[in-house]
């Protein structure tokens, strides 16, 4: 069981307040959670911890599973320690530890992590079949010694909780506002520049193809304004996503225009940080009415970039 290796025995001696979950995005909701995570641990005097999936449960329980990640897995570690807790945990789920029970799992933490406090939402279950509900793991709490704390969920201006599901929602429909609004920051996607059909540079708009790890939300087809990151810079970019139908229905790609940038950036490891949603995909007539289309599409990305 990988879980075994990976839970290495603490070693400072002192106790831990941890919380569990993938935290796939690290959104308001979990921030919430990990903020209530180290008020308990500061409370007591223990070390607060986050144990994080590096794959989703969903992966390993259901065979027709399609991941649509709103982080990778290192950029999720990153966001979850710029949180603050002592520790930040990141473990295999495999079928051993999905069968593993509430009480087990439990056992396995209390030996490797000293943990005293179990700090999670009212939806949580873990264990085999999710039987370690809140009800169930209050009642371990008080026969094994440790404290279960249930925090209610952080809520949108509409009142619902905010969920994982709620932002890639939102990316499937294009609305890179209230994405970004839940997620308390711009969705960013990473990926490295490839080689792509080098239609924008007869265009007079050279593109940086980029290709992205599969499994990985990508919002919806359209036109938008971006910033890009390059070697710790960020530059205004104007980012296509889809299928160039103008020239006929291709592969779907991820395209930005690079403003005011002559560097080559093939090979190159880049971030888009998505800022606003300028318009749909759409096929044009000819050549020259989509490339005063580009035009008027990058002046409205400087126009947005230079205002906020």
């Amino acid at each position: 069981m990988k879980i075994d290796s990976q839970l290495a025995p603490h070693r400072t001696g002192r106790e831990s307040a941890l919380t569990i979950g993938v935290f796939d995005g690290v959104h308001l909701g979990h921030r919430h959670l990990i903020s209530r995570l180290r008020e308990v641990a500061d409370r007591s005097g223990r070390l607060s911890g986050v144990l994080t999936f590096n794959n989703h449960p969903a992966s390993v329980l259901r065979p027709d599973f399609l991941g649509r990640y709103l982080t990778s897995l290192d950029d999720r570690l990153l966001l979850l320690a710029e949180l603050g807790p002592y520790l930040v945990l990141p473990v295999s789920f495999d079928l051993e530890l999905s069968r593993l029970a509430a009480r087990e799992f439990v056992a396995l933490l209390q030996d490797r992590l000293l943990m005293k406090d179990l700090v999670v939402g009212p939806d949580f279950a873990m264990g085999h079949n999710r039987e370690g509900d809140v009800s169930t793991l209050a009642a371990l709490g008080s026969e094994m010694g440790f404290t279960l704390h249930v925090v209610e969920p952080f809520l949108d201006e509409a009142g619902h909780a905010i969920r994982s599901t709620h932002v890639r929602d939102a990316l499937t429909e294009g609305d890179i506002f209230t994405a970004s609004e839940l997620l308390g920051r711009n969705f960013t996607l990473r990926g490295v520049v490839e080689l792509g059909e080098s239609r924008g540079g007869p265009l007079g708009f050279p593109t940086a193809n980029l290709g992205v790890r599969d499994g990985m939300a990508v919002p919806a087809d359209g036109i938008y304004a971006t910033w890009a990151l390059i070697a710790g810079d960020r530059h205004m970019a104007a980012t296509s996503i889809g299928v160039r139908p103008t020239f006929g229905k291709g592969q779907r790609t991820i395209e930005a225009f690079v403003l005011d940038y002559e560097g080559d950036l093939y090979g190159q490891q880049i971030g888009l940080e998505f800022v606003s949603r300028l318009r749909p995909e759409i096929r044009f007539d000819s050549v020259q009415e989509l490339q005063e289309q580009v035009r008027q599409d990058v002046a409205e990305t400087r126009a947005v970039l230079e205002g906020v």
